[in-house]
C-alpha cells in the first residue's frame, strides 16, 4: 500500500512541484528543462483569467456549501421527524447524488436548452422572459450553483440523517416538557448533538466544491 501511494500520489506531487520552477515542456522532456525560479508563478498570478477563475471558484464554493448544508440539515430533520415513509423518502432523496456528474450536467442542459428546453417552454407559456441559461453571464453562475446543490445536498442529508439517529430521544422529550418550540429544539438540542457531523460535511463539501470542473466544462465551457 505504501509503495502504491508513493508511486501514484507522492511522486506526481513532488515532480509537479519541482518542475513548476522550470520551463519544462512535456514534448521536449525533462533533460531540456532549465530553472526559471518563480517566473511561472509570477505570470500565473498576474493573469487576469486566473484571478477571475480563483474568485469564481471561491464564490461558488461558499455559496454551494452554505446552501447544501442548510438544505441538507432541513431535509434530514424533516425526514427524521416522519412517522411513516422514511425509507421511501430516503431512497427518493438520494437519487440525484447517485447519478454521475456527466449525466446530471447533460440532463440539466437539455431541460434548460434555449431552443427546446422544458423550462423555457413553461416560461413562454406563462408569458415570462426566457434566458439562454448557460451562455448568459447573468444566469450561468447561478445555474451552476443550483445544479450542484440539487445533486450534492442529498449527500449532506445522508450523513446528517445518520447522525440524527444517535441523538438521545430523552433530550427532545425534556425540551418539549420545558416548552421549547421546534426552532429552539433545532438550535439547542439537534445541532449541538450533531456538530461533529456538520463539521465533517462542511469539510468534505468544501473540498469537493473547490475542485469542481466537469459540470462547468460541460455546461458553460468554462
Amino acid at each position: 500500500t505504501l509503495i502504491v501511494l508513493l508511486v501514484m500520489t507522492a511522486y506526481p506531487l513532488i515532480f509537479t512541484f519541482v518542475y513548476s520552477f522550470t520551463d519544462y515542456n512535456y514534448l521536449k522532456g525533462t533533460e531540456n528543462a532549465s530553472f526559471v525560479l518563480f517566473d511561472n508563478y509570477v505570470s500565473l498570478f498576474k493573469n487576469g483569467y486566473f484571478q477571475q477563475a480563483v474568485w469564481n471558484t471561491i464564490k461558488f464554493t461558499i455559496l454551494a456549501v452554505v446552501l447544501e448544508m442548510a438544505l441538507g440539515l432541513l431535509i434530514a430533520v424533516f425526514v427524521n421527524s416522519l412517522k411513516r415513509g422514511q425509507k421511501i423518502m430516503r431512497t427518493l432523496l438520494l437519487l440525484p447524488y447517485l447519478l454521475p456528474a456527466v449525466t446530471v450536467a447533460l440532463s440539466w442542459r437539455m431541460m434548460l436548452s434555449p431552443n427546446y428546453g422544458i423550462v423555457n417552454q413553461v416560461l413562454q407559456a406563462l408569458h415570462l422572459p426566457v434566458f439562454n441559461w448557460f451562455s448568459d453571464i447573468r444566469t450561468a453562475f447561478g445555474m451552476l450553483v443550483l445544479i450542484d446543490v440539487w445533486q450534492s445536498a442529498p449527500f449532506v442529508f445522508l450523513l446528517l440523517y445518520a447522525a440524527l439517529q444517535s441523538v438521545p430521544q430523552g433530550q427532545y422529550e425534556a425540551a418539549r416538557i420545558d416548552g421549547a418550540n421546534s426552532l429552539k429544539i433545532l438550535f439547542y438540542v439537534t445541532i449541538p448533538n450533531i456538530k461533529n457531523s456538520l463539521a465533517l460535511c462542511a469539510l468534505l463539501r468544501t473540498i469537493d466544491s473547490f475542485r469542481l470542473f466537469d459540470k462547468v466544462n460541460l455546461l458553460t465551457g468554462g
